[in-house]
């Protein structure tokens, strides 16, 4: 087809938005079909997403592998390879520090907890009966950020390789697999380093194939959520939907664009033309790990980052780096407080910051993760796990969105990255260089 890569994804997103209102269910005000009818359109909806999405994560782990070891290489290791990521560390933390305070803010401004100044608990059908909140946190949300640590060093690194929520600990064995190969010498150097060039020059290639159908494969994935849902789901949550929907835009539409123009000199709007594929495919998709390969495709041959930069800072990006994933964890638990009626001090937000920061580092890239990482901030600040139901309506969409705002910050770090390592024509024509 002659159209680019990102507007036959737009155009498969809008007719995935009309195809699954008219094939929903009979909870879908649009539906013209019986439920026999709908079930058979959402099978088939679900087999096509499924079969893109997993192509994609059969990619993840030796995509991240290759990617890594050959960007620790082309960096030289030593120095050039602690520079590079003290850089990248720095911006990760910055970003997702700056995206937590914009959701904190936002939330204590708009309250969305509160219907006329009073706790939403009974138009939401919340149970009365609020636990204490504690002000501060005694060890019970403690252990399990200890996990995030611990996830690091897997006992099994190939045990590790085939569990989504283990990428942590795959990433922490290819930082070291790549630091130690570039200690070596000689002909072992020589041919470890071509296998994984090979390695990951393969997976491009093979990630180049898979995006030939990302149209369909988003139509589908985005077709199955309509047809489930459709929007009346959204009236009960509106306000949180929308506080949560107008803290990600600042972040992704103020926020990351002043970095790029202010710190990396580009221009911003390149820069969004350079990854539409990669986040429209992100927002179908809902996962981080699973548009990794497109992500690294078009920072690479759309935005002209260096496979240097890329293969070390994309693949670290889409476990550690989750802004918007941190912004959604704070305002969901300042939700949560708010609907039950429980006053939170500056010292329990304090918490709330500190705790979103960290776990939405070890967050498993994938949809739907992030609820686990809430119910950890929930059982620090005392308030009961099972509020977690409250939003899992508006959940899937929400997830769509700041998965978006992940890769794109992932993204805009490459970007910055590679301006300071003095790389000059990162986006300097990213406006005519074709899709893979």
């Amino acid at each position: 087809m002659k159209l680019k890569l990102h507007w036959q994804i737009l155009i498969a997103l809008g007719l995935a938005v009309i195809a699954g209102l008219l094939t929903g269910n009979a909870d879908v005000k649009f539906s013209i079909v019986n439920a026999a009818t709908h079930q058979g359109f959402y099978e088939v909806y679900d087999f096509l997403g499924t079969l893109f999405l997993n192509a994609l994560k059969m990619l993840i782990v030796p995509l991240i592998v290759s990617s890594i070891i050959t960007g620790i290489l082309s960096t030289g290791g030593g120095r050039d390879f602690g520079r590079l990521g003290g850089k990248t560390l720095l911006y990760y933390m910055s970003t997702s520090l700056v995206a937590i305070l914009i959701g904190l803010a936002l939330v204590n401004l708009i309250g969305p907890g509160y219907i006329d100044g009073a706790p939403a608990r009974d138009q939401l059908a919340l149970s009365a009966d609020t636990a204490a909140v504690e002000q501060a946190v005694e060890g019970k949300g403690m252990k399990d950020i200890a996990e995030i640590f611990i996830r690091m060093v897997p006992p099994n690194v190939l045990e590790a390789a085939t569990n989504n929520g283990q990428m942590l600990g795959v990433i922490f064995f290819a930082l070291l697999f790549g630091f130690f190969l570039t200690t070596l010498s000689g002909k072992a150097r020589e041919v470890i380093s071509a296998f994984w060039q090979g390695c990951f020059e393969i997976m491009m290639k093979i990630t180049e194939l898979i995006m030939k159908f990302a149209p369909i494969g988003v139509f589908a994935l985005l077709a199955r959520t309509v047809s489930q849902t459709g929007f009346d789901a959204f009236m009960p949550l509106l306000k949180f939907f929308l506080t949560v929907m107008i803290a990600l835009a600042l972040h992704f539409l103020v926020v990351l664009p002043l970095v790029l123009a202010l710190i990396a000199r580009v221009k911003p709007v390149r820069h969004y033309i350079a990854m539409a594929p990669a986040l429209l495919t992100a927002f179908s998709t809902a996962s981080s790990a699973a548009t990794l390969p497109l992500t690294m495709d078009c920072v690479e041959n759309r935005c002209g980052v260096s496979n240097r930069i890329t293969s070390f800072v994309l693949p670290l990006g889409a476990t550690v780096n989750m802004d918007g994933t941190a912004l959604f964890e704070c305002v969901a638990a300042m939700f949560i407080a708010q609907a039950y009626g429980v006053e939170l001090t500056f010292a329990t937000q304090f918490i709330i910051v500190a705790i979103a920061l960290l776990t939405s580092i070890g967050v498993a890239a994938i949809p739907k993760a992030s609820l686990v990482a809430i119910m950890v901030i929930l059982s620090a600040i005392g308030l009961p796990a099972e509020a977690l139901g409250l939003i899992l309506a508006v959940d899937r969409i929400l997830d769509m969105c700041r998965t978006s705002v992940n890769i794109f910050s992932d993204s805009v770090g490459a970007v910055v990255i590679a301006r300071s390592e003095g790389e000059e024509n990162v986006l300097a024509n990213a406006a005519a260089k074709p899709a893979a």
